[in-house]
């Protein structure tokens, strides 16, 4: 995955005070001024590299066919939790079965895929 964050040069002046602080960006592929921090993920790993408005648009561009026919990542899809109320109430049926039937079966957790079948084949 490849994220790109744009970041422009800082400049602090206080006022009043003898002091200017200043953030100077250098094009990490030429020495030459940088225009803006560009932040890129490629697996599990970031970065983040300094360009010149021209390095960076080489940058996009160069990624541009391969962004051209990826998918957007968005988060993992949450697990859902338990059961529907139909699923618990077809449960019950199939454990009231069960136990009218003789067959040893627990009040909660999965019921064994045999004992379903059973179920179903009488069902039918």
């Amino acid at each position: 995955m490849i994220l790109c964050v744009v970041r422009s040069p800082i400049t602090v002046e206080e006022t009043g005070m003898a002091r200017k602080v200043s953030i100077v960006l250098v094009d990490d592929l030429n020495g030459g001024p940088a225009d803006e921090t560009v932040q890129f993920k490629v697996g599990s790993t970031g970065y983040e590299i300094d360009l010149s408005a021209a390095n960076a648009a080489a940058f996009r561009g160069h990624l541009a066919p391969f962004i051209k026919y990826a998918r957007h990542a968005g988060r993992a899809p949450r697990p859902r939790g338990g059961q529907g109320a139909s699923a618990r109430a077809h449960n019950g049926s199939i454990r009231a079965w069960a136990k009218e039937h003789g067959i040893a079966i627990k009040d909660r957790g999965r019921i064994p895929a045999h004992v379903v079948e059973r179920y179903e084949a009488a069902s039918s």
